[in-house]
């Protein structure tokens, strides 16, 4: 019992942390997956996870999303804008194709060379903000990038805020465009997980619900904290981050 709480813990953190900032959840979820042995992974737990982020990033911004007079036009970009990411996700999902991108050396090599470009992305200038410079041209430049993101390693956060950046939104904004755009997304995640364990014997326990409240806290604490860091400092960490663990993952896989 013990043990699957620190499983659960451990894949919270990761998911919760990682899911919002540029480093590419997935990345660090396939890793640890290979590194241990972690009994309490499975398609309800991953579900879960999702479902505790996508609730965090709902809560957060709820006054955007449900204030619907007065962000119609934001809710309703955020929309057109997550539409390439579904319908390609959906065809790698329902081609299993996405099973063949799921390595350790695309990961490394996605880590490192997106992390390249996120570098030069934040060398941009800011002149643009989400109430004046968001519209249809933007959002679909940003969701065509988001497409990348189907591949582990390159993380769908740090693609959108990528695109962003090259569109010379601040990186505030940028960021909380790439939150927004993550609701669609993590809904979709959860929606064909949740069709997917509804195929298999559900086995709902007490890890479900720890899983869900603990992915929700990670999630609203690294959302608060990258908007209020992002306003003092660039994004040089999390390219350098990046770096390094695509050089651990070189050494593990050519040593």
């Amino acid at each position: 019992m013990f043990q699957d709480f620190i499983e659960i813990l451990i894949l919270s953190a990761i998911q919760g942390i990682s899911e919002f900032l540029p480093i590419s959840s997935s990345a660090h979820l396939i890793i640890v997956s290979n590194l241990y042995n972690l009994k309490s992974s499975s398609l309800l737990i991953d579900v879960s996870l999702h479902l505790g982020s996508l609730l965090a990033i709902i809560f957060y911004f709820k006054k955007d999303l449900f204030d619907l007079r007065k962000n119609q036009k934001l809710l309703t970009l955020i929309i057109i804008g997550s539409i390439p990411l579904i319908i390609f996700g959906y065809l790698l999902y329902s081609t299993d194709l996405i099973h063949f991108l799921r390595n350790i050396k695309v990961i490394a090599w996605t880590t490192l060379f997106f992390a390249i470009i996120l570098f030069f992305a934040d060398q941009r200038k800011t002149d643009r903000n989400i109430s004046i410079n968001l519209n249809i041209k933007s959002i679909l430049f940003i969701g065509l990038f988001q497409i990348l993101a189907l591949i582990p390693g390159v993380s769908r956060a740090g693609i959108s805020i990528t695109a962003a950046r090259f569109l010379n939104f601040n990186r505030v904004d940028s960021s909380k465009i790439s939150f927004l755009l993550s609701i669609p997304a993590l809904a979709g995640a959860s929606f064909l997980g949740l069709r997917d364990a509804f195929e298999q014997s559900l086995d709902l326990n007490y890890l479900i619900l720890i899983a869900v409240v603990l992915s929700f806290l990670f999630s609203y604490i690294t959302v608060k904290f990258f908007l209020n860091y992002l306003k003092k400092f660039s994004l040089n960490l999390f390219v350098i981050y990046r770096i390094i663990i695509s050089i651990v993952l070189f050494l593990i896989i050519y040593s």
